[in-house]
């Protein structure tokens, strides 16, 4: 039996190996896990032109050069948007998709509320570069969830970058087409991540959708004490690892057995 193989996206904020080693060590060493930085932040500034294809263009250069035919696909946050774009177009490369509360899934199906909800993220665009890090965090949690203050000292060197990559995944939302029909077509299990304290209008919305319109085979998951600056990968990442493994069994069993059918009838 092949290993697990298993690709991670983080968000726009955290570096993928600090976002992703507490659950990498939770996974343990029988799941080849890489942790995948985004595109976005190979040079000092977003690349001009930078879209989610650009994204989905790295996550495959990453498997191909890895020799993964097939692997798994994790992404929070931003990440989780990039993993649905590479659904839509690699959907056979993929054994699974799962998604910790991705940032955006497509401009279809809202609901007033949700709608509403993204022309704030809509206007975050105007604000000041020291204000803007505080409203989008804001944004993502319930009214009554208390935020951790930044800390203490200079920010580490990489959060120079930030802001910027914000920005430019906010951009690339109201322009970036996700194609839903082959989005509709993916029927490869989707495990959703969600935490109980998350602002629910935005990151339980998506599931909810994407559950109803378009994945047959769709576990959620709640991590009632979490949110999405708080989030399980980094503070439960044992139950999330214990999630993932599950859902990872589950699909490559599935697969096995659509391979055994497809044997038996041409064999």
């Amino acid at each position: 039996m092949e290993p697990t193989r298993v690709i991670l996206l983080p968000g726009s904020v955290l570096p993928a190996d600090l976002a992703y080693g507490p659950l990498i060590e939770a996974l343990g060493p029988d799941v080849q896990a890489v942790a995948k930085d985004l595109e976005l932040y190979r040079d000092d500034q977003p690349p001009s032109g930078w879209t989610l294809d650009i994204e989905v263009e790295g996550v495959l250069r990453e498997a191909d050069a890895r020799n993964w035919q097939t692997f798994h696909l994790v992404g929070y946050s931003d990440g989780g948007s990039v993993a649905l774009a590479f659904a839509a177009r690699h959907p056979g490369r993929l054994q699974s998709l799962s998604l910790l509360e991705p940032a955006w899934a497509g401009s279809w199906d809202w609901s007033p509320s949700y709608a509403e909800h993204r022309r704030k993220y809509d206007e975050l665009q105007a604000l000041p570069q020291e204000e803007l890090l505080p409203a989008f965090m804001r944004l993502g949690v319930k009214h009554d969830v208390v935020l951790p203050p930044p800390e203490p000292g200079p920010p580490p060197p990489w959060m120079g970058k930030r802001l910027a990559g914000i920005r430019a995944f906010l951009r690339a939302f109201t322009s970036y087409d996700l194609d839903r029909a082959r989005l509709a077509a993916f029927s490869k299990p989707v495990f959703f991540a969600l935490g109980g304290l998350s602002r629910q209008e935005d990151y339980g919305e998506v599931a909810a959708r994407l559950a109803r319109v378009f994945f047959p085979d769709f576990h959620l998951e709640v991590f009632p004490r979490r949110h999405h600056f708080d989030p399980p990968h980094r503070v439960e990442p044992e139950r999330l690892a214990d999630g993932l493994r599950r859902h990872w069994a589950a699909a490559e069993g599935e697969a096995e057995d659509r391979h055994e059918r497809t044997g038996s009838r041409t064999g």
